[in-house]
């Protein structure tokens, strides 16, 4: 296995802003690559804790981050629990948060995992292969009209109704078990047009990724809990692969940027009428062609920063919903 290289990971860096003696927290260590980069910058005194759900991926960070002992600690667990993580570990208000929601380079090529249409395995997909419904229990058990729903919300597939009933017909005499026999059926329905860029199945796996994984569940929350935890003058990086927990990112990361978050039907404000965050990126930053040459992973990469204001109290939570409401 070839150490996988971080997405954005210069950016990423130096928006965290690291330096000598502080605190980072990678919610999302994967094998380590962004994790390293943090300490590098950090040295020769900064601490990092990691997460992942995956203890695999622990494992092989631990080997990468070997010349940095003693400056970090790795937490088997989802990111949506960092902080009660923080708690259990006694950490203190961390400088810098980041967490890259994308699968890691591990996932994807190892066929048992089930990532990947290219590679024939089982159809697990589960990050945290200890727990949790596989993408063959999701597809064998689930109703057409559920499967429609999951394949058109996620994977923004327009044969999602399609793909669907042929998936039902097709359990009736044979279980679907394995990557091969998913991929095999999505091109039935939706064949390979010469020149196509974007295999037909690209869509229905991330579709099951995301609900297998339950990826936009509580990303909200999380990204809240995440803000909260900063020390004053604390940064949170996020990098996003698709549209659907980009655009709860953007809008998070808005809402705690402006200046009053109250819905437009509150008369008085209620939030305190000043930005708890400054936007840093205005934009999603992007990888640039080199980049995407080198890392052909970095292509969908969008990375998106703020910056935690002095004082800045608690995410209003309350307003969020009403806020969200109207953005619609």
């Amino acid at each position: 296995m070839r150490l996988h290289k971080p997405v954005l990971a210069e950016q990423a860096v130096s928006l965290l802003n690291c330096k000598d003696g502080g605190f980072y927290v990678d919610c999302t260590l994967g094998m380590g690559g962004h994790a390293e980069q943090i300490l590098k910058v950090s040295s020769p005194r900064g601490r990092l804790l990691g997460m992942d759900r995956d203890r695999q991926a622990l494992e092989m960070a631990g080997a990468r981050l070997k010349p940095y002992h003693g400056r970090y600690k790795t937490v088997h667990g989802d990111y949506k629990l960092l902080s009660a993580v923080l708690e259990q570990t006694n950490s203190p208000m961390p400088d810098g948060i980041l967490a890259d929601l994308g699968p890691s380079l591990l996932q994807f090529t190892s066929a048992e995992r089930g990532f990947s249409f290219q590679l024939d395995g089982p159809l697990d997909m589960r990050m945290n292969p200890e727990e949790g419904v596989t993408a063959a229990d999701i597809l064998n058990t689930e109703s057409a009209e559920e499967l429609q729903r999951l394949f058109r919300a996620y994977g923004e597939e327009p044969a999602a109704k399609r793909i669907a009933q042929r998936i039902v017909a097709v359990r009736a005499s044979e279980p679907i078990r394995t990557t091969s026999q998913l991929t095999r059926l999505v091109e039935s329905v939706v064949p390979r047009r010469p020149g196509q860029k974007i295999h037909p199945a690209t869509r229905t796996f991330q579709a099951l990724r995301i609900a297998v994984n339950q990826e936009l569940e509580g990303l909200d929350a999380f990204l809240f809990d995440a803000f909260d935890a900063l020390a004053d003058g604390g940064r949170l990086v996020l990098i996003a692969f698709h549209s659907l927990e980009d655009r709860i990112v953007k809008r998070a990361f808005q809402f705690l940027s402006v200046a009053c978050r109250c819905p437009k039907s509150v008369v008085n404000c209620q939030c305190g009428g000043k930005p708890l965050s400054k936007l840093l990126t205005r934009s999603a930053v992007m990888a640039d062609e080199q980049e995407i040459q080198e890392n052909p992973a970095s292509r969908s990469a969008r990375l998106r920063c703020i910056e935690k204001l002095p004082e800045a109290g608690l995410a209003p939570r309350n307003l969020w919903e009403g806020w969200l409401r109207e953005l619609q």
